[in-house]
């Protein structure tokens, strides 16, 4: 471990409050109405349309932008919602420049896609702040019982459909409130006025589901008790651990679990608290080292460097996230992974990193090194998942996560899985919705013979 003499420069309060309210507001001004209809002008209608392929829930997209175009936005969210019921989430989080905008026949003629996004955050804002009730009818109670292991969009997205069928839903969700990364895990100036938990009542208020708080898989609750008393179990679990660096000191008070920071700054009611370095790196390329960085910026930091370890292609945070970082005055360094943490007392003071190359596909340390002052270091290098629960039960596991088949079913009959905790899983709130989807279905067809 490298010792250094430089101090620390970690505050609270560093910006005035007017700065903050304005620093986390919405990053999307959300169309108006004169807007939203000339956007909706601009749609080509497609008849097997590309951006309906590249959707991972399916939203018919065409129809919803007629929709609004005709003026009937409320009939538009209710095409989305019969799809996905996050739809309003998912307007705000997903990457629709590399999914449904990417793929628009505007976007390949034009170069200037029809705003998807926009448009399906018009429609679903729409809706609720002028209907606000639930658009779906509870089916007859069918007395079958299922148990969904996690509130974030996989479980929340399964319990709906699954309520929607009649079946009774009880959510064991391990922290006190619900929501998942919707609530913990993005950038605070992409989820505005609470918009997560409004999200949560919306889509319980179909009836039928219960959620128990403080309840996690493996402490709390078992899993094979779970399958001796519920008819059906949806594991929606998540990946619960933040990979560390492996280097000496990377337990030092500063040296930070991004996701555990963020999950801090989303449920802050006062930002001036929390603890910024003057100075800050960020170790990874996915979207959870851009919305640290972004944020940690956005709370007053002076200098914001991600550093990560391959080329800019290959980041896991599309080129529109990264612009968005740089907008905000943080600096991407690529090439460049972290060799020792450089220690005053029991604080890091600086990191050494080592340029790599990545020459015929693999990675190499070129054995030249540069040093980056650090009063903080944020560790986004991937979540991993935590198997111990699964393990006496018989699933099949690849590699800690869950093994699922195209229903999102296990090798246990009465279990199904989906979201960032099976194999394969994206790290999508869309995709997890469609997981949760694809699972109440077939777990109704299942129950229901």
């Amino acid at each position: 471990m490298a010792s250094s003499n430089a101090s620390t420069d970690i505050q609270s309060g560093r910006l005035s409050p007017d700065q903050y309210s304005k620093n986390f507001e919405d990053i999307h001004a959300p169309l108006t109405k004169h807007e939203a209809v000339v956007e909706a002008d601009r749609c080509y209608f497609c008849y097997d349309a590309p951006c309906m392929t590249a959707c991972p829930t399916s939203i018919d997209i065409p129809l919803f932008i007629r929709e609004i175009a005709t003026g009937n936005p409320n009939g538009s969210a209710k095409t989305i919602f019969e799809q996905n019921i996050m739809g309003g989430m998912c307007a705000r989080v997903c990457p629709t420049e590399t999914l449904c905008e990417e793929v628009c026949v505007r976007e390949t003629a034009e170069g200037k896609p029809v705003k998807i996004g926009l448009l399906q955050r018009y429609a679903t804002d729409h809706y609720m702040a002028d209907i606000g009730s639930q658009p779906f009818e509870r089916a007859p109670r069918t007395g079958k019982k299922i148990a969904i292991i996690g509130a974030g969009p996989a479980g929340l997205s399964c319990a709906h459909r699954s309520a929607m069928h009649g079946h009774d839903v009880t959510i064991f969700e391990a922290r006190q409130k619900a929501g998942g990364l919707n609530e913990f895990g993005i950038a605070a100036y992409k989820s505005t006025d609470d918009f997560a938990s409004n999200e949560v009542d919306f889509i319980t208020s179909i009836g039928g589901i219960d959620i128990k708080y403080g309840a996690a898989l493996g402490k709390d609750v078992m899993l094979d008790d779970l399958v001796g008393t519920f008819d059906a179990v949806f594991i929606g679990a998540g990946l619960p651990h933040v990979n560390d660096l492996s280097l000496a000191g990377d337990d030092a008070e500063n040296c930070i679990d991004a996701v555990k920071y963020i999950a801090e700054l989303r449920q802050s009611d006062d930002l001036s608290k929390l603890p910024v370095g003057r100075n800050v790196v960020v170790i990874g390329g996915g979207m959870t080292a851009i919305d640290i960085a972004t944020q940690i910026k956005l709370l007053g930091a002076e200098n914001v460097t991600i550093c990560y370890r391959r080329g800019a292609d290959a980041m896991g945070a599309s080129a529109y996230e990264q612009e968005v970082a740089q907008t905000n005055g943080v600096t991407i360094r690529h090439w460049l992974q972290p060799k020792a943490l450089h220690m005053n007392g029991n604080m890091v003071s600086a990191i050494e990193l080592e340029y790599t190359s990545g020459a015929n596909g693999s990675l190499s340390g070129t054995g030249e090194t540069v040093t980056l002052n650090a009063d903080q270091v944020f560790k986004a290098i991937g979540q991993s998942p935590d198997d111990t629960p699964f393990t006496k039960t018989g699933i099949e596991l690849v590699k800690g996560r869950i093994g699922v088949d195209e229903n999102r079913k296990t090798s246990h009959a009465k279990i199904w899985a989906g979201g960032d905790c099976v194999a394969g899983g994206e790290d999508l709130t869309v995709a997890s919705v469609e997981d949760g989807k694809v699972a109440a279905e077939n777990i109704h067809k299942t129950l229901m013979g």
